[in-house]
């Protein structure tokens, strides 16, 4: 992901966010943030590097501080064209200096700093080196919730990224599946996503037959047949945030234990989503989800959380998962996607996008949840 994240986002919008984070850091007793480049970066001031070099890039930011972006002399003329720029001040530095000494002077002689999650190891080692008496937290631990609640943009942005993967859904279903490799569908996949405005596929899961069996299985060369039940699994970012839908659809008729396992997964993903309010712990959502799925005795086959955040990215926090129990907030944004799989035999998922408003929840994806046969 290079360049800016689109309109709605004004210099205003990423001065909000800026000063949120910054707030939201001396709160938990962070000195300030460090935001290498990644989604916390696009998010916080709508810049994304041409490409992830060794060279320093870094977003400082500390309460009372204008914010400044460390970056390499080269790539500052990109920087400039940001849609936060005009509230950034910018550091550059050239090959030959030490920009780890420049960051340092931005931060004075101590504290403890959050630092984003993908931040280069030798980045931060330099930055202890240069400044042996701070400390860091991985950013998502000290502020899990930084990106998690959406304003009104954003959950629109969602939205529209939720419609653009129905759409793909209701033309794959259309397609023979029977008699092709899974890497075929998967392809159809991956050009019906882009057909309907995503600039970025992330994955696109055609796991068949037994190969269902596995939640995260690559399309491969395996040949559809008849009588197989289909894991469809995909999604990506369109206009800078993120799509995630699951359904499993059957090449012909199913048969009777098919069938009940399906439509057992199916109560499991509505009483999930029926438990969606605000108030409520993450990991109430992950109960109400397996305990539909444990009372009718396939527990054991539900081997993963019950959904992750998602945002500008397609995987982040919170997560719908035990032991969670941060509230959840209107705003927030998440997947609910149950799943039974039987090893050797077939796996089932069916997976939306919620987000919490103040009534309840709001599924972003609306194709059907019934099985759907296909050819």
């Amino acid at each position: 992901m290079t360049g800016t994240v689109p309109a709605p986002f004004t210099a205003d919008t990423y001065r909000a966010r800026m000063d949120r984070a910054a707030r939201a850091a001396a709160e938990v007793g962070l000195a300030g943030l460090l935001v290498a480049p990644g989604p916390d970066l696009v998010w916080l001031t709508g810049y994304a590097p041409p490409a992830v070099t060794e060279r320093l890039t870094l977003l400082v930011l500390a309460p009372g501080r204008v914010p400044t972006l460390v970056v390499p002399t080269l790539e500052a003329p990109d920087a400039a064209k940001a849609a936060g720029a005009p509230v950034l001040t910018l550091s550059d530095w050239t090959d030959g200096t030490d920009p780890y000494a420049a960051t340092a002077a931005l931060l004075g002689a101590g504290g403890r700093f959050g630092i984003s999650d993908n931040a280069w190891a030798m980045h931060l080692l330099g930055l202890q080196q240069a400044m042996p008496g701070t400390s860091y937290a991985a950013l998502t631990e000290a502020l899990p919730m930084l990106r998690a609640v959406k304003d009104g943009a954003e959950l629109e942005l969602m939205a529209a990224a939720g419609a653009a993967a129905d759409a793909a859904f209701e033309e794959i279903r259309k397609v023979t599946f029977s008699g092709r490799r899974e890497s075929e569908v998967a392809a159809d996949l991956a050009e019906l996503l882009r057909a309907f405005g995503h600039t970025q596929v992330d994955f696109t899961i055609v796991a068949s037959g037994p190969n269902g069996a596995n939640p995260h299985h690559e399309a491969g060369d395996r040949v559809i047949r008849h009588g197989d039940m289909v894991v469809l699994d995909f999604g990506g970012l369109r206009d800078g945030y993120g799509s995630d839908t699951s359904r499993t659809v059957h090449v012909g008729e199913p048969t009777d234990e098919e069938r009940r396992v399906h439509d057992l997964v199916r109560a499991a993903q509505e009483a999930g989503f029926r438990a969606v309010r605000p108030g409520v712990a993450c990991q109430e959502i992950d109960r109400a989800a397996r305990a539909v799925i444990t009372d009718a005795g396939y527990g054991e086959y539900f081997i993963h959380r019950t959904g992750h955040g998602i945002g500008v990215t397609t995987h982040e926090p919170p997560y719908m998962i035990e032991g969670e129990e941060l509230p959840l907030v209107p705003g927030m944004c998440f997947s609910v996607e149950p799943g039974v799989y039987l090893p050797g035999r077939f796996g089932v998922r069916i997976e939306d996008i919620v987000a919490v408003t103040e009534g309840g929840g709001r599924r972003l994806n609306d194709t059907t949840r019934e099985m759907v046969i296909v050819d």
